[in-house]
């Protein structure tokens, strides 16, 4: 990492007054959740299990699928580049590293993991809040909540499953397969009576994540969010998907500046003002200069 890039990284850090952070699957290949394209994806990672009409027609591998992602994201931690943006949350952070800022920096993200959301509980208490998470905006929605698509209600927990059938059927296969209609999760639970009550309904469950052809729920926040900003730190983002990919260019039309800290070469590095190739759970914290604080707030 040349001194003088990281030298003006921090200082246009420093001086920028509303500062977001766009982050993508490269964000958490470190705590090993694979990445959809590029180097780092994953052989097991398959699109067309990421769409509502692959859901309309065989919701039973659509749920095998993402069973097998929400585990991963059960079972993973956040890594250091996680840790760098959340220390942006932190007032005695934000101050020293980001002192012209007139709000707290904003974490956009399009990862379904909460590993964004995680580590900000991972905080010793004395350093939490509780706008801390409400400056997340996951514009995908989480792997760990699910809709029911009779009734409509939504439902989070952070467990490995939503159904114990569902997950004993994806524990029992490794290969894809159609789970049977009557091991799908339903609104309600495992253990469904017949009540046609809201929550409880019986209803078959989706994940209630943002699937190709479908729009973010979030997108006028994140827009209105985004004609602020004068400084957009990318990480982890490969700039092919929309509507996420068109943000770097509307923060440069606006007279801002864009940090690119990507694994490998995107087709967003023309925009970048700083750009930072590498592990982005090393280049961030260094770029930043955040690297103390994260051993100190996350021994």
């Amino acid at each position: 990492m040349a001194d003088s890039q990281k030298a003006a990284f921090r200082e246009a850090l420093a001086s920028a007054k509303n500062i977001i952070v766009l982050s993508g699957a490269g964000l958490s290949v470190a705590s090993g959740i694979s990445t959809f394209r590029g180097s780092t994806a994953s052989t097991d990672v398959n699109l067309d299990y990421h769409t509502p009409e692959a859901f309309k027609t065989v919701p039973g591998a659509v749920w095998f699928y993402h069973q097998r992602m929400r585990a991963q994201c059960f079972d993973a931690q956040p890594n250091d580049a996680h840790k760098a943006i959340a220390a942006l949350s932190i007032p005695v952070v934000q101050h020293r590293i980001a002192r012209a800022a007139s709000t707290a920096p904003v974490h956009v993200t399009q990862n379904i993991d909460e590993l964004g959301l995680r580590v900000l509980g991972m905080l010793p208490e004395a350093f939490k809040s509780e706008e801390q998470a409400s400056n997340v905006i996951q514009m995908h929605g989480s792997i760990f909540s699910t809709r029911c698509t009779s009734c409509r209600h939504v439902h989070y927990s952070l467990t490995r499953s939503p159904s114990a059938k569902l997950e004993n059927i994806v524990n029992e296969n490794a290969s894809l397969i159609d789970v049977p209609e009557d091991s799908l999760p339903r609104c309600g639970g495992d253990e469904w009576q017949g009540s046609n009550r809201y929550g409880k309904c019986g209803g078959l469950l989706r994940p209630d994540v943002v699937w190709f052809g479908e729009i973010p729920p979030l997108m006028g926040e994140i827009a209105r969010r985004m004609n602020w900003c004068d400084l957009l730190i990318v990480v982890g983002t490969s700039f092919t998907v929309q509507p996420a990919a068109g943000f770097a260019k509307q923060v440069k039309d606006r007279g801002g500046k864009v940090a690119v800290f990507n694994a490998e070469p995107s087709a967003g590095d023309a925009l970048a003002d700083y750009l930072f190739l590498g592990k982005c759970e090393e280049t961030l914290p260094e770029a930043m200069g955040v690297t103390e604080d994260i051993a100190r707030l996350w021994p």
